[in-house]
């Protein structure tokens, strides 16, 4: 029997029973999943997956010790085959679940939208906020004008979702929403099969990569996310701030980024050819997007001009079309849009090589840039308002406007990216080659400076005509050349930034200034007229390169003829910040900390800068990543979170990983997480608070900063054998082997011993921990740094320093949301699974005295924690989130138990050269299947 059908938000519904449509979705969600591989598998391989979920619920929750010891007897049991089966069974009932939780938190939302209770993080909760502050309209749309608020999503080494999953997931996810509304029992059961379809296609797709994954699928995966969230759910999201705000003309400030296709930093995978790429196929699908809109608009306005009095623009316009079907005489805008369909098509053409799917009249007469195609739109727009047909405006012509104005004709700004000791050996051999400087990389920095800002006063190119250039330095050069040519075919917002990482000089900043002017991107000369396509963006990533920030910037903008170049470019600087390599270098509260006095001391520096020139105007881009080791967290607290004037309307911030999945699969969720961004960003640029927090709090902070660097370092650096630990008690060397990204894991001459870990890539590094159930990047140190800090028991001085921290937890944002996070990773964290993995460490001694330090450094971030909340369970704060957890553990356990145990078995069969290669690929697909099963079940692993 199909199950009730639920209605969408039960007026009666008792707060007490708020997850119990969650729950029936789940049951539902894993009764068909358990069918399916009962069909599939046989009825003896879902007994062995039932009886495998019930050992380890009653593990998890310690009911038994012989539970735990039969649950450890069969798992180890299990041939390769079966483990691989059972790995994927776990795996997409993890997947599963997260469809359902989306779901459940789209249907809260509404539930209390409904009731009228405005939820911190939405858009209206923030604007109620803002007019209880007594901030007006016009107010938030003057912020509006000037802001830009900016998602950049970037591919990496652990991104393991394939696109077939997630489309079959969406299609799942939709049957999930169709169940909220009232069904027939027809309906029910219809509904029913089609979701059992879907997951065994599921069931029946690879969930892995076979092949090594390429920058181009890197590229068709990010543009997935359009056609199903971002080009719909965008102009929704102005459309809501509009009514929101009623009379006030909006920008485009809301506008999408990427970096795949043009990050270049340690990928030796992409190029000129790659940027090529990425813009042509950015610019298809939101050409196509256009197109079909354009195509459903001809539809819709099936107006008469015998009916409706047209304007006389509107006429002009139809008149223009080479429609001369005789069934379409009297319909000008039907004659007007088939026309300029005929025209974007030939745009299509134009810009990407390729062909519009329908053709009523051949493609002609392409548009110049977007502005010409809207100006088309709003003569419509204005003829249906004379006629009195408004209400035909609203549904598709408005939001199609809005696109255009949002995404253009390129759909997002793609990023340059590359490292700064790349840009300078380009400049040597280019300085070299032209007799200028033989030794350009032996000289200082000052000497630098004066050469570099000397030649970019000078007209003359450097090359040389015939000179046998390195394949490196032609590669780069091409690079620049192929966003001078795309900013001309795509428009200035194609491509806006050139990101130097490792940036620790002036000089590095001023090369990629060099080497635009090579290419035509800056034009004039240095301190006269000159101006730059580009806008120059430094990277600063370890705990050294943020500390030297303020620095770096104020000299560079002291230099002759810089602020003048910047000003008369457009007037915008981008500082991005560097989450990972700042916590892999000195451990999450340092790494929070130096970004938190980087970015006061950056706002410091463009508030005397605007004071002297006017501008320019400061946006700090954060790359976070998943996990909180990387910045990742709540994005509306960490935005709250950032200091006194640092938003100010300008955010860029990267979306990496399982989290682009996590937040922008569902429409309906990403829309939710765009409304957070925008929504936190008013309330951080007109609500919060322009003074700093009280010397007090900063030098309790700096203290902290200071313990929890030394116990971090004296851990992870200094430890003897750490590093040799971390590679056989995580499952770092098997993410290396994995499909799963174009970047190498690791730089380039990398060493052993502690020099490896400084060599390995800040997001492996932290998913590596993660897979083991430690998360040691988004915690270690914190607990030393506090008990180093309040001192002795029993003293004066430790009750008055706990007060302190109390307090300052109470009521510092910066520092409150840190905890919540530190708590957050602690909840997700499991020791007791952890220590499964020790089992792999070679030399046992080794494994327990590492092992241990881990331990006793988790437990006194657990004591501080509690001592400063006063709350001794973990997410106490955050009870949606410890159900969740509980409910998932019990299903990620498993595959943590397998991973541990075909990580034994490959680890012995590689060292046997007799080994079948059959039994060596199915343990190796079991290990990434769990790898991929355990990064869905804990979500924010990237």
């Amino acid at each position: 029997m199909p199950r009730p059908a639920r209605s969408k938000a039960p007026a009666a519904q008792p707060e007490a029973d708020k997850d119990q449509p969650l729950r029936e979705d789940i049951r539902l969600l894993g009764r068909l999943l358990g069918e399916v591989i009962r069909d599939q598998e046989g009825r003896e391989a879902f007994e062995l997956v039932e009886r495998i979920r019930q050992l380890s619920v009653a593990w998890r929750r310690g009911q038994d010790q012989q539970a735990g010891r039969q649950f450890d007897r069969l798992l180890k049991g299990l041939s390769a085959d079966q483990a691989v089966m059972v790995i994927r069974a776990f795996s997409y009932f993890s997947h599963l679940a997260n469809l359902a939780e989306d779901r459940h938190h789209v249907r809260r939302r509404e539930h209390h939208e409904r009731a009228g209770h405005l939820q911190a993080g939405s858009l209206a909760y923030s604007l109620e906020a803002l007019h209880s502050a007594g901030v007006r309209p016009v107010e938030i749309g003057a912020l509006l004008q000037r802001a830009h608020i900016s998602p950049v999503l970037t591919a990496h080494p652990t991104e393991v979702q394939r696109k077939s999953i997630l489309d079959a997931e969406r299609a799942i996810a939709h049957l999930l929403a169709q169940r909220d509304a009232p069904l027939s029992e027809r309906e029910q059961r219809a509904n029913e099969e089609l979701m059992r379809a879907r997951i065994t296609q599921l069931w029946q797709t690879r969930m892995l990569r076979y092949s090594k994954l390429t920058v181009a699928d890197e590229i068709e995966n990010a543009l997935s996310y359009y056609p199903a969230t971002f080009l719909s759910e965008i102009p929704r999201l102005y459309a809501e701030l509009e009514a929101a705000l009623p009379g006030q003309q909006l920008p485009a400030f809301l506008r999408m980024g990427h970096w795949i296709g043009g990050d270049r930093d340690g990928n030796p995978n992409v190029g000129a050819a790659t940027l090529r790429h990425a813009l042509k196929r950015q610019s298809e699908v939101v050409l196509r997007h256009y197109l079909t809109e354009l195509h459903e608009l001809g539809a819709e306005l099936s107006i008469s001009a015998r009916l409706a009095r047209i304007t006389p623009e509107m006429q002009a316009l139809a008149e223009r079309s080479p429609d001369r079907n005789e069934h379409r005489l009297d319909e000008p805008y039907r004659r007007a849009l088939t026309g300029m369909y005929a025209r974007l098509a030939a745009t299509l053409h134009e810009l990407t090589g390729t062909e519009a799917l329908r053709h009523a009249v051949a493609p002609q007469d392409a548009y110049r840039d977007p502005e010409e195609l809207l100006a088309d739109l709003r003569t419509i727009e204005a003829s249906l308002r004379h006629h009195h047909a408004d209400a035909l405006i609203a549904p598709r012509l408005t939001p199609l406007m809005r696109a255009l104005s949002v995404f253009g004709f390129h759909l997002a700004t793609l990023d340059l990216r590359q490292s700064s000791d790349q840009h300078e050996a380009v400049v040597a051999e280019l300085l070299l080659a032209a007799r200028i400087e033989p030794e350009y990389s032996a000289l200082d920095e000052l000497a630098k400076r004066a050469l570099l800002l000397r030649l970019l006063g000078e007209a003359r190119p450097l090359r040389v005509i015939g000179h046998a250039y390195s394949e490196k330095s032609l590669g780069e050069l091409a690079v620049f050349e192929a966003a001078q040519e795309a900013l001309q075919r795509f428009g200035r917002d194609a491509i806006r930034h050139a990101i130097i990482s490792h940036t620790e000089s002036v000089s590095d900043l001023l090369e990629v200034l060099l080497l635009c002017k090579e290419v035509g991107l800056l034009r004039g000369r240095l301190g006269e007229d000159a101006q730059c396509a580009l806008i120059v963006s430094p990277l600063f990533e370890t705990i050294g390169d943020l500390r030297e920030a303020p620095a770096i910037m104020r000299e560079f903008y002291a230099l002759p003829g810089i602020p003048e170049l910047v000003m008369a470019s457009g007037g915008e600087q981008d500082v991005m910040l560097g989450y990972s390599d700042s916590n892999k270098d000195g451990g999450v509260f340092t790494s929070n900390w130096s970004l938190y006095r980087a970015e006061i001391a950056l706002v410091e520096l463009f508030d005397e800068l605007r004071a002297r020139h006017g501008g320019p105007i400061l946006r700090l881009f954060h790359g976070r990543g998943g996990t909180v080791g990387r910045g990742g967290g709540p994005s509306y607290q960490a935005i709250l979170a950032q200091p006194p004037g640092t938003v100010n309307g300008q955010i860029r911030l990267t979306e990496q990983g399982e989290v682009i999945a996590s937040k922008y699969a569902n429409a309906e969720i990403g829309r939710r997480n765009l409304e957070t961004l925008v929504a936190a960003t008013l309330e951080a640029s007109l609500l919060h608070p322009t003074q700093d927090a009280p010397a007090k709090f900063l030098e309790a902070a700096q203290q902290l900063s200071d313990e929890s660097f030394g116990a971090y370092r004296r851990l992870v650096y200094e430890t003897e054998g750490f590093a040799d630990y971390f590679f056989a008690a995580t499952p770092i060397r098997e993410i290396a082997e994995l499909n799963i990204g174009s970047r190498p894991a690791k730089r380039p001459g990398s060493g052993g011993g502690p020099k490896a870990i400084e060599g390995l890539r800040a997001i492996p590094w932290g998913f590596s921990w993660g897979q083991a159930r430690v998360a040691l990047p988004g915690w270690c140190g914190f607990g030393s740094g506090v008990m180093a800090y309040l001192g002795e028991e029993g003293t004066k001085e430790r009750t008055q320093r706990l007060t302190l921290l109390r307090k300052m937890h109470k009521q510092w944002p910066f520092f409150r949301t840190l905890l919540s996070n530190l708590d957050m990773v602690l909840a997700k964290s499991d020791l007791e699974l952890a220590a499964r993995y020790v089992e792999l460490v070679e030399d046992k001694k080794l494994g327990r005295r590492i092992f241990a330090a881990i331990k006793a450094e988790f437990a006194r971030t657990e004591e501080a924690l509690s001592l400063i909340t006063g709350e001794a369970q973990r997410l106490a704060g955050n009870p949606s989130l410890a159900r969740s957890i509980a409910h998932r553990f019990p299903y990620i356990d498993p595959l943590n138990h397998l991973q541990v145990e075909l990580m034994r078995r490959y680890r012995q069969l590689s060292s046997d050269k007799q080994v079948d290669p059959t039994v060596m690929e199915r343990v190796q697909r079991g290990i990434h299947l769990s790898i991929n099963g355990i990064a869905a079940g804990l979500r924010n692993t990237g």
